[in-house]
């Protein structure tokens, strides 16, 4: 599918954009808001209720860069779906780096809800994909 080609209200994309990643990911309360999507990258915007989390996850053919916008994280990653040998504890401003084919998830740890934005390459999610809540996002596994 081509997410070049599509436009939405809320995914700012292929058009130039600017914005404060920041502020948008702080006034984000949906699970995931895709932000902008372009031919060849994706960022979206996550908000993760305390206690919850973004589920086990891989993506086989998606590198994906995670960061803490607000909030702290306890992120894990392995290559194995049972066997997740990296484990640490994120904070504001800190970024993950997942390679494709690589297992992960991230944890919110903290006392506020997380906020994070999340870069996809290729882009991972249809352009102008609004998830409410985890179980939203779930029912549109892609």
């Amino acid at each position: 599918m081509s997410h070049c080609q599509c436009e939405s209200r809320t995914d700012f994309g292929p058009k130039p954009y600017v914005t404060n990643v920041m502020r948008k990911a702080e006034e984000n309360t949906d699970y995931r808001r895709a932000l902008w999507t372009g031919c060849h990258v994706q960022m979206t915007i996550m908000c993760i209720p305390v206690g919850s989390d973004i589920g086990l996850e891989i993506h086989p053919d998606t590198d994906q860069i995670i960061r803490v916008e607000r909030g702290m994280a306890l992120v894990k990653m392995g290559a194995c779906e049972n066997r997740m040998e990296s484990q640490m504890k994120i904070f504001v401003g800190d970024a993950v780096f997942v390679p494709a084919g690589t297992w992960h998830n991230v944890i919110n740890i903290g006392r506020m809800p997380l906020k994070l934005s999340t870069v996809y390459a290729p882009p991972h999610h249809p352009a102008g994909t609004v998830h409410h809540t985890r179980k939203d996002a779930e029912k549109a596994h892609y």
